[in-house]
């Protein structure tokens, strides 16, 4: 059974529960920012649902709650944001904030990011260098789920890889995929719905396809060969750029609790008016988008679509008709928040 909850709710409530299990209040208030974000473009396998897990390595130790994460900068346009194993969503939104920063200075800023945890759905962050006007890239390794092209045995993760384009009077282009055929946190939330999967998305203990999430142990990647190649381009950025544990060395996402999990994160701005500053970006992005839409749509389309127009359309509605939460996973997130003090209530 299904409920809405309207966006502000759901935040303060998130928030709430994170600060009462001890995480610092602008911590909190991000990473519920980050999971709402999620469930508002429709990605609920990288949403609300999160936060039982987050609490449970919080509470066995595998996460800080009040980390003291660093920044080094190590050339004018190149920075490594230490994490301090806290949670993944504040370190990246503000490794983000740095490179939008170093690429409104130099045309172009990196910063890798290293010690950290899940951060949740890539989008988010590429979002927010699109509304500071700059291109956004960014990339996160995963523990190994996802057997590769050819093998019988997991290696990489299903490793995200997102994109962020300003647009003028258009909404921002935004292209977030994992590497495999499907999110891990797509087959959680079949499990939970009780809905059946397509059968590639996974295979079983054998190496074999399965329709039941429940008997999904691997994942297979997109593509074939070409969503292989393209999870390790994303390891050796997340992982080997940021002196982190890669492939099957990752401490595990569902198990180790109490390890942290030390994964990398890499983010990139790209100040646009750096490379052709007479013409308007934003005016061009516009363009093409209109454009894409206007091409005659094939049998069964009503209309050809940008890249985040999907989740773009999600978004506005549920901003008017409210989240739909499983109810078990809104009485979870209700019930943790006992106690808590946020700005709000201050």
């Amino acid at each position: 059974m299904a409920i809405r909850i309207q966006t502000k709710q759901l935040q303060h409530v998130v928030a709430n529960a994170f600060i009462n299990a001890n995480v610092n209040e602008e911590d909190a208030h991000i990473a519920a920012d980050v999971l709402v974000h999620a469930n508002l473009r429709g990605v609920d396998s990288h949403g609300v649902m999160r936060v039982e897990h987050y609490l449970k390595r919080i509470a066995a130790g595998g996460l800080k709650t009040n980390p003291q994460s660093t920044i080094k900068q190590m050339t004018p346009s190149t920075a490594v944001y230490d994490a301090d194993h806290g949670l993944g969503h504040p370190a990246s939104k503000k490794a983000m904030d740095h490179a939008i920063q170093l690429a409104k200075n130099n045309g172009i800023g990196a910063v890798a990011v290293q010690n950290s945890s899940h951060c949740g759905a890539l989008s988010y962050f590429v979002q927010q260098a699109a509304h500071s006007n700059v291109i956004g890239i960014a990339m996160s390794q995963t523990d190994k789920a996802v057997v590769p092209f050819g093998g019988k045995a997991p290696f990489f993760g299903t490793n995200p890889i997102a994109f962020g384009f300003p647009a003028e009077a258009e909404k921002p282009v935004i292209l977030d995929f994992a590497t495999s055929e499907a999110a891990f946190g797509k087959i959680l939330n079949a499990q939970a719905s009780g809905n059946s999967i397509p059968a590639n998305w996974g295979v079983d203990k054998k190496g074999k396809t399965t329709t039941n999430p429940n008997e999904v142990a691997y994942l297979l990647p997109f593509g074939g060969a070409k969503g292989y190649g393209l999870a390790m381009v994303v390891e050796i950025f997340s992982a080997l750029l940021t002196a982190s544990a890669f492939g099957p060395h990752v401490t595990k996402m569902y198990g180790d609790y109490d390890q942290y999990r030390r994964l990398g994160h890499f983010f990139i701005a790209i100040d646009t008016e750096a490379f052709a500053p007479a013409v308007s970006f934003p005016t061009q992005i516009d363009q093409m988008v209109r454009e894409l839409r206007q091409v005659p749509p094939a049998d069964g389309f009503s209309q050809v679509l940008a890249p985040g127009d999907p989740e773009a359309n999600t978004y506005e509605t549920r901003q008017k008709e409210g989240i739909p939460l499983p109810k078990d996973v809104w009485t979870f997130i209700e019930s943790q928040q006992s106690g808590a003090k946020s700005s709000q209530d201050s």
